[in-house]
């Protein structure tokens, strides 16, 4: 098993900015210091799971601890796998001594068996979120605009979180169902530990990328029935996935925008202001406005993503020819 010993390292594998002594993380672009060896235990705990040698798998993510900061997504992420992978171990044994636990408390033994089992239970109902969340989630739009375009608003929102989901999967990489935030969105629980920066970009783009697809089907539905449900549902999906790409925070643009160069940001400046003018919607202002703030932000990379700059720019421009296709504003059928 490989070692967990920190490696001397001066300068930050990402963007060559001098790191002090001891740092796990570079304060310049915020990559984590030892990403490369974190990427080789991360590769021998999966080998050791796919093994199914899962008290040796959880040894081995534990020993990425004393390489990731403290308090950081990824850290929380291994103390809960590992959590899960010492569970996962214990139910191997359960099968044998769970008979013989039967058989010494004789009649009450059943009952000892499902006290047992009821963490898995507990599991399972808490798998159910993602329904639960769902529902939730589609009665508040029933509430507000009926059924027909609650139903399909919702459904516009869990193939946008499905395109996050599918992409992650994917790639081997753990990753949770849809949660839903009724009245603000969704969003898909992932590890992203030891993952490139153009890894995350893609994986970002991939829900934006699911919702320009389900936006083109819904514009033509509309264009073929003139109905206006499907009118509303395509342009909603349209401005939300736009919304969406605004390069700030935790949205789907911030995570992807963080792969891009400063040359880049700039382009991506350019063509939202451009788009703004053309079509007159101001969500293609805010993306420039949080295009032109990342200009100046302390995380722009050593090295440009040319594939990450294109897939946004196709996205942006995609959105805006649907939303020219249906002018209009708001949610909801008109």
């Amino acid at each position: 098993m490989s070692a967990s010993t920190p490696e001397l390292i001066r300068s930050c594998p990402r963007c060559s900015a001098d790191v002090a002594h001891g740092a796990l993380e570079c304060e310049k672009c915020h990559a984590l210091i030892h990403a490369s060896q974190l990427e080789r235990i991360a590769a021998e705990a999966k080998s050791l799971e796919a093994k199914r040698e899962f008290r040796q798998a959880r040894e081995a993510w534990l020993m990425s601890l004393p390489l990731l900061p403290r308090g950081s997504k990824q850290a929380e992420w291994v103390r809960d796998h590992a959590l899960s992978l010492d569970i996962t171990a214990d139910q191997q044994q359960k099968p044998q001594s769970e008979n013989k636990w039967a058989q010494k408390l004789g009649p009450i033994g059943p009952v000892a068996i499902l006290l047992a089992k009821s963490k898995a239970v507990l599991a399972a109902i808490f798998k159910l979120k993602f329904l639960l969340s769902f529902a939730a989630f589609f009665s508040v739009y029933w509430a507000l605009y009926g059924a027909a375009f609650g139903l399909g608003f919702a459904a516009l929102i869990l193939i946008h979180e499905m395109g996050h989901f599918i992409d992650v999967k994917r790639r081997g990489l753990p990753a949770e169902m849809p949660v839903f935030l009724p009245g603000l969105g969704a969003y898909v629980r992932w590890q992203a530990l030891g993952v490139s920066l153009e890894t995350r970009a893609a994986v970002s783009l991939a829900g934006p990328l699911a919702g320009t697809l389900a936006a083109a089907a819904c514009t033509l539905v509309w264009w073929n029935t003139g109905s206006g449900v499907w009118a509303a549902l395509a342009r909603s999906s349209a401005w939300l996935n736009v919304l969406n790409l605004i390069p700030v925070w935790s949205l789907d643009g911030g995570q992807a925008a963080a792969a891009l160069s400063k040359l880049e940001r700039i382009g991506l400046l350019m063509l939202c202001l451009l788009l703004w003018v053309m079509l007159g919607e101001g969500v293609f202002f805010l993306v420039a406005l949080g295009a032109g703030y990342r200009i100046f932000t302390k995380d722009i990379p050593a090295q440009p993503s040319r594939a990450t700059s294109a897939y946004f720019a196709a996205l942006l421009i995609a959105l805006g020819i649907i939303m020219k296709l249906i002018p209009g504003s708001g949610f909801g059928p008109r």
